[in-house]
């Protein structure tokens, strides 16, 4: 028997929602897989395979909106600002994901990008699928993290329907805050106007409403282009070399004795004797070896170049000549 509270927490489920969510892009059937349980161990692996082929292209026709996002995000970012990701499930998941390999693959502090998640914690590795259904608890999440104005908050909803995520931005935009929406439906049912929305269109999944499938790699595939062309633009790379790692595992040391070597000419003793003297910086490491220079004229450079290694060297050949 249904209790009082029960009804009135589960009116999600009434056939006029159903029918809502039934609409929706991501829950429709895709008619190649309709004997998907029916098809040999070959026919599956090739099937998804040829869904997964369509991913690349539908998020390379959002290209233009994925760039907006960018300079939105880079902007706020110079002013002193965040990017804070918040969605639920699947989605929550790879926004956390994004923002905790930011710092070792840029240095940035774990602050400037966050990942939010409907559920918290223990939604990241068990399903908690009832929290996203409380919009409210979206517009706290936000309200505790103070989102400003010079913050940019993206909702990831793949269905573009998540309570939880919809109050978030709400709230963020009643903040202030630069607002980015990711979804893979056309028509998202927004109650706030957002400054970005970016919707690759992935279509139905193998696996009907399995949005763990295509859109999770379109979001991951958005995700990363967003902070790696932010970090890029911000002077965390020297060329395609992630000059800002962290270098916290044997791994990673090699890779910065390396990236040394390769922008340098030095050995491999020898850059690991000029990183020790940078302080474990491989930016000033380069600009050190490259310069002439001692650790604090290196880091006084780079301070002034905006922290651009390509910036600081340049400067220096131009007071040079």
């Amino acid at each position: 028997m249904t209790s009082e509270k029960d009804s009135g927490n589960d009116r999600r489920r009434l056939p006029r929602e159903i029918s809502r969510h039934g609409s929706l892009l991501t829950e429709q059937r895709n008619p190649r897989s309709a004997s998907l349980d029916r098809m040999s161990v070959s026919e599956i692996v090739s099937l998804i395979n040829e869904e997964d082929a369509t991913v690349a292209e539908a998020v390379s026709r959002e290209r233009e909106n994925i760039a907006r996002a960018v300079e939105l995000v880079v902007g706020r970012f110079r002013r002193g600002g965040r990017l804070i990701y918040v969605g639920a499930g699947t989605s929550g998941r790879l926004g956390v994901l994004d923002a905790a390999e930011c710092p070792p693959t840029f240095g940035t502090d774990p602050a400037m990008v966050q990942g939010v998640i409907a559920g918290g914690h223990e939604a990241l590795v068990r399903a908690q699928e009832g929290a996203e259904d409380v919009s409210e608890d979206g517009v706290v999440a936000v309200r505790e993290r103070d989102a400003v104005a010079d913050d940019v908050v993206v909702g990831i909803a793949t269905s573009g329907v998540t309570p939880y995520v919809l109050g978030a931005l709400e709230e963020a935009k009643r903040r202030g805050a630069g607002t980015v929406f990711l979804c893979c439906v056309p028509d998202p049912e927004m109650a706030v106007p957002v400054d970005v929305r970016i919707s690759p269109l992935v279509g139905p999944e193998v696996v009907t409403g399995s949005t763990r499938m295509k859109a999770g790699t379109a979001t991951k595939l958005v995700l990363n282009t967003i902070t790696t062309a932010a970090m890029v633009l911000l002077g965390k790379t020297y060329g395609n070399l992630m000059v800002d790692l962290v270098a916290t595992c044997d791994k990673l040391r090699d890779r910065a004795c390396r990236i040394l070597m390769e922008t340098t000419g030095i050995d491999y003793d020898g850059a690991a004797a000029v990183i020790a003297d940078a302080g474990g910086s491989v930016k000033t490491a380069i600009v050190m070896q490259r310069t002439g220079l001692g650790r604090g004229a290196a880091e006084r450079s780079l301070e002034e170049s905006g922290w651009s290694v390509r910036e600081a060297l340049a400067r220096h050949e131009r007071d040079a000549g």
